[in-house]
């Protein structure tokens, strides 16, 4: 009877819980009336909980239809405004457009005559404002831009602005001046000396160095301004732009004129740097530099070491005593070990002696030779490859746009210039190289043919 009632009990207990939504950790009930108690009460806390989430539910649909309704009203009247706003524009349409027949009319011959002046002004407007020299004298073009927007009559100080501003601009073009300008790209937007050779060029000095700008207009908000060259013209150009910064007043120097008021000059930037004309070679390129690294590193060992041993063969000479460590103290030696022999022997034993000391002297000269002959061949046939993926190109795309072929030029004629640039130096390393050591082969030939002579003449 006790474990049924326990059963029951905890049965309760479970279906009380799922019921009321949540798992509550409380002692088991001593008995069934402490059970129903706590049953009743959960049941009745579990209906306050459902009544008050109904209420809630209730007054939400109530503000959402009060909130419905506001806002179709609310329509309605936008749509009443705005049939109003658009009879209303429709009215002001039609009487701009009998004001505008008005004008034309009244204005007769004048209105051509208008026309042909803010033409004008906008064309002079457009090129002041493309002309460095409204860095110097900014906002100059406004007032032809307001003219050339205009849709009144304009009046005649209006018109002066045209012939005033390129007269303006006609007297500055002969001008060389230097000013304070602000240059993007260049110490943070602060002033900077600027000197303008005209309208042709500007170069800002920063730091007692000179920089080429350009007058560049932004494709955003369409605005002219000083940018400063990421990449600068040659060296000469930039000593030339030094020598008329630093030039006193009226003294005639040598400079550089873009005719082209800026393109020419801005051309610099896509021009490639040795590291990137070297990437252009390729495999092939990278192959010849390494031979030319290689070879000409040796070479430069090589004659390094003849002419220590061509030093060492000239002490040598001026000593009666022979010496191991050089070529003619070991041709000594083997005289000093053969002149109880007959001349013949003696001789043979000399020539022995300098035909060892031959290979020492010549080592790695035929290497040289070699690298300067093959360093040729490679550059032709990074040539050969080169135009091998021109016409591939070619076959491919076409010849309409010529940049497709530029890689595969590019590549024919950097490997060309670094293999005759690899060929030449080794060809002058092994020329000194095997000068040198025919020098020594000679003051040893020399030095035998004295010590055979002597011989010859103690025998006799």
């Amino acid at each position: 009877m006790k474990n049924t009632v326990k059963m029951i009990a905890a049965a309760v207990t479970m279906g009380v819980a799922f019921t009321a939504g949540s798992v509550a950790q409380t002692e088991p009930a001593g008995s069934l009336s402490e059970l129903l108690n706590r049953v009743r009460q959960d049941t009745r806390e579990a209906s306050q909980e459902n009544q008050q989430r109904l209420e809630e539910f209730q007054a939400n649909r109530n503000r959402q239809q009060t909130l419905l309704t506001n806002a179709r009203a609310e329509l309605r009247n936008l749509e009443r405004t705005a049939d109003v706003l658009t009879a209303q524009f429709e009215d002001n349409q039609i009487a701009i457009d009998e004001s505008a027949a008005i004008l034309n009319e009244r204005q007769g011959a004048f209105g051509e005559l208008f026309g042909e002046a803010r033409q004008t002004a906008g064309e002079v407007a457009a090129t002041i404002s493309a002309s460095v020299i409204s860095s110097q004298f900014p906002g100059r073009a406004d007032a032809l831009e307001a003219l050339a927007s205009s849709e009144v009559l304009p009046t005649r100080e209006e018109l002066d602005f045209i012939w005033r501003r390129t007269i303006e601009e006609m007297i500055q073009q002969q001008q060389v001046v230097t000013y304070n300008a602000r240059v993007s790209g260049l110490a943070e937007g602060a002033m900077v000396p600027v000197t303008r050779v005209g309208p042709f060029l500007s170069f800002s000095s920063h730091n007692n160095n000179q920089r080429f700008s350009l007058w560049v207009q932004d494709d955003t908000t369409r605005d002219w301004s000083l940018s400063d060259m990421a990449v600068q013209p040659p060296a000469n150009y930039l000593g030339g732009a030094s020598a008329l910064y630093g030039a006193d007043a009226g003294e005639i120097v040598m400079g550089v004129v873009d005719p082209s008021r800026g393109p020419l000059l801005d051309i610099y930037k896509d021009v490639p740097n040795l590291e990137q004309r070297l990437e252009q070679g390729g495999i092939v390129g990278m192959v010849i530099l390494g031979l030319l690294a290689l070879a000409g590193s040796f070479g430069i060992f090589r004659i390094f070491t003849l002419l220590g041993t061509q030093a060492a063969v000239n002490g040598q000479k001026r000593k009666s005593k022979a010496s191991k460590s050089n070529p003619l103290g070991r041709v000594m030696l083997a005289y000093e070990g053969a002149k109880d022999k007959d001349v013949e022997i003696m001789e043979l034993k000399l020539d022995e002696a300098i035909l060892k000391e031959t290979p020492k002297l010549e080592f790695g000269l035929n290497f040289l030779k070699l690298g300067a002959g093959i360093a040729p061949l490679l550059g032709l046939l990074g040539t050969v490859t080169g135009m091998i993926k021109t016409f591939t190109m070619i076959t491919l795309f076409g010849t309409g746009d010529p940049k497709v072929m530029a890689g595969g030029i590019s590549e024919a004629l950097m490997t060309t210039v670094l293999g005759l640039v690899a060929a030449i130096p080794l060809l002058f390393i092994h020329s000194f190289a095997q000068s040198f050591a025919r020098g020594v082969q000679q003051v040893l030939e020399e030095q035998a043919a004295g010590m055979v002579a002597r011989h010859a003449e103690e025998r006799s």
